[in-house]
């Protein structure tokens, strides 16, 4: 997705589509180039559809949480001219949704939640990280997938890179710090905006129980399965995680 990215300011995106706006957001160690498929299908059928470069490492150490992405995500709306948007977050980019959503309820249209983070906090890693093991960050990048294949090695290199770069190392685990503190259990009880959650059945990062919570404490979601897929519907079981969006979007009227 190189290609269809452009900087303006302090923004880099991706932007494709005329439409509602869908923003996308990804998570700690996720690529823009994660959610391709998606960003095709839906600017292609009637969607304005943005992915915005979160910060993650490049904001001042003090300002590496949560909070300050959300902040982030409202900079780049105002800067899209964008009253409303349907927020997809995957793992850390559900938690951002789900922080917006409490402070700007007015600004968003709907939730689209996928392996997010947010209730349970396996999804910052447990045992991250051990810098300089390759063969090891190799085991639990391809163990995000159900099909370890996904897991390419482009992507394992990436990873490696962040961690082993004491930087991006320490803004990490600030963020991790921060997505425990910013537990939203007794948040979402107050989110009135329509919820989609789509989960796959095989996920260890964030179990299946953390799909079964987020759909009782919301009170207007839906949750979807997808059989043999991991923390990253959107990436691994594409057809299928569009399919149920597009399908949840028209029933919705959005």
């Amino acid at each position: 997705m190189t290609d269809k990215l452009k900087t303006e300011g302090k923004f880099t995106y991706a932007e494709a589509g005329e439409g509602k706006a869908i923003i996308v957001l990804h998570g700690l160690m996720g690529a823009l180039s994660n959610f391709e498929s998606t960003f095709n299908h839906f600017s292609s059928n009637g969607y304005q559809v943005l992915i915005p470069e979160l910060p993650l490492y490049t904001l001042p150490l003090i300002k590496t949480n949560v909070k300050n992405l959300a902040n982030f995500l409202k900079e780049f709306m105002e800067f899209k001219k964008i009253d409303s948007a349907i927020l997809l977050g995957n793992s850390l980019g559900g938690h951002i949704s789900l922080y917006f959503a409490k402070h700007h309820p007015e600004k968003v249209t709907a939730l689209v939640l996928t392996g997010s983070s947010g209730l349970y906090e396996k999804a910052m890693g447990d045992s991250f990280p051990k810098r300089g093991n390759y063969e090891y960050i190799k085991e639990k990048t391809r163990g995000v997938f159900y099909d370890p294949e996904i897991g390419t090695k482009e992507m394992v290199d990436d990873v490696f890179k962040i961690v082993n770069d004491r930087s991006s190392v320490i803004r990490t685990l600030a963020i991790a710090k921060s997505a425990i503190r910013h537990n939203m259990a007794n948040d979402l009880p107050e989110m009135k905006q329509p919820s989609c959650i789509i989960w796959g059945k095989q996920d260890i990062v964030t179990p299946p129980e953390v799909a079964v919570d987020f759909n009782k404490l919301l009170p207007d979601s839906n949750l979807f399965w997808i059989d043999k897929c991991g923390h990253a519907a959107m990436m691994e079981r594409p057809e299928e995680f569009n399919q149920i969006l597009s399908t949840w979007l028209t029933s919705r009227n959005l």
